[in-house]
């Protein structure tokens, strides 16, 4: 029993988890319908953020030190955040409608991050920092123009192509000038392609003792920042102005426009939103081992199984789907059924049965099976839409 009551907390954790993930990801297409391929991607960011704050803090000391993962959690949701909030308004607002184009172009970019941060290094943040100030200036002039109330066309599309014009030569420049320098500091990536460790602080190593078992801290941890999360996503969605008007969004995008709501703002907002859990998630999994360039590829496929299941944009369906498949894949992989039949000495069948998926890899087959099998039943989740909106 007591392996079992192991089996069941190590399963909530991981489905806290995917619920942070799924949070976001269940918010961003119930509202806009986007299949963001790119979501696990800012899992990784948020991942690298915690080991770049760790390594930061370990510079001051043990004191400091053991406070980084305070810093850290905001600090990769707002990462992550700016982050989809550009993904938002420079590729996937020009797509709403088109899924299969979202859903392609999505996947482009998680393809882009994961090479980004296999070869990121001083020269390429550089001509990041040099591009972002090419477009905050031509904001500011915008701005500028907008103020003395001077709407020249021909102005304007003159900047666009100074623009385009500076983007080129920003991006030649920074080329050349590592060319020319050969300077290693420069040119050596920050991460490379390898995996790096995060260190729990000294308040989270350790367990509570349960018999001859332990519950690890971090995984506490994990599980009480997944409540802190929700409690505030709860908040956010139900006393806010801002989430009235994302529920409005919803509900009904074009009442909500004649009515005077800025959808293109609610649908930035929400992605940011959604890309901030994101990065929360992000450094839940950096406390659970370590972080490589396709990390959050081992956690999208299951954070979409939870939308799905749970249905899309519920709150309630996402949290019990998401702590439903954390723990019944691990329960399977972890080899917890193995121990519990074999103490109850179950019949041989069901012993083989479990041994034979009590692997990560077959846990997961088993897992999509019981999932295909429960959508036969309830092909719309847990908790199906409700409206006239559910039947289009």
């Amino acid at each position: 029993m007591t392996e079992l009551l192991i089996g069941i907390f190590n399963g909530v954790s991981i489905g806290s988890v995917l619920l942070v993930s799924a949070l976001g990801l269940a918010i961003a297409f119930g509202l806009m319908g986007v299949i963001n391929l790119a979501h696990g991607e800012l899992m990784m960011l948020g991942a690298y953020t915690t080991f770049v704050v760790q390594n930061v803090f370990r510079g001051f000391g043990e004191p400091f030190f053991n406070l980084y993962i305070i810093f850290a959690i905001p600090l990769a949701f707002f990462v992550a955040a700016a982050v989809g909030f550009g993904l938002e308004r420079g590729v996937i607002r020009y797509l709403y409608g088109r899924p299969l184009e979202t859903l392609l172009a999505t996947w482009g970019v998680s393809l882009i991050l994961q090479q980004f941060v296999r070869s990121v290094n001083w020269a390429i943040a550089f001509g990041v920092i040099a591009f972002l100030l090419k477009d905050l200036i031509r904001w500011a002039v915008l701005q500028a123009l907008n103020l003395a109330k001077i709407q020249s066309v021909a102005l304007k599309t003159w900047l666009d192509k100074l623009n385009v014009v500076a983007a080129f030569a920003l991006g030649f420049g920074v080329i050349f000038a590592v060319n020319l320098t050969k300077n290693d500091a420069l040119t050596k990536p920050w991460f490379s392609a390898r995996n790096v460790d995060v260190t729990a602080p000294q308040w989270l190593q350790g367990g509570l003792s349960l018999g001859s078992a332990q519950l690890p801290y971090s995984r506490i941890f994990i599980i009480v920042l997944t409540l802190i999360c929700l409690g505030a996503m709860y908040w956010f969605l139900n006393k806010s102005n801002w989430g009235l008007r994302i529920r409005a969004v919803t509900q009904n995008r074009e009442m909500s426009s004649c009515l005077g709501i800025p959808t293109a703002r609610v649908d930035a907002l929400t992605f940011a939103l959604g890309s901030g859990l994101a990065g929360i998630a992000g450094v839940a999994i950096a406390l659970l081992g370590s972080v490589g360039p396709n990390t959050g590829q081992n956690y999208i496929v299951d954070a979409f199984m939870v939308v799905v299941v749970g249905g899309v944009g519920n709150l309630l369906g996402t949290i019990l789907a998401a702590l439903g498949l954390g723990i019944i894949n691990y329960l399977i992989g972890s080899g917890t059924f193995v121990t519990v039949f074999t103490s109850l000495q179950a019949p041989q069948f069901l012993l083989d049965l479990a041994t034979f998926f009590a692997t990560t890899s077959m846990a997961k087959v088993m897992t999509f099976v019981i999932i295909i099998g429960f959508l036969q039943f309830r092909p719309a989740g847990l908790f199906p839409p409700k409206g006239r909106t559910a039947e289009l």
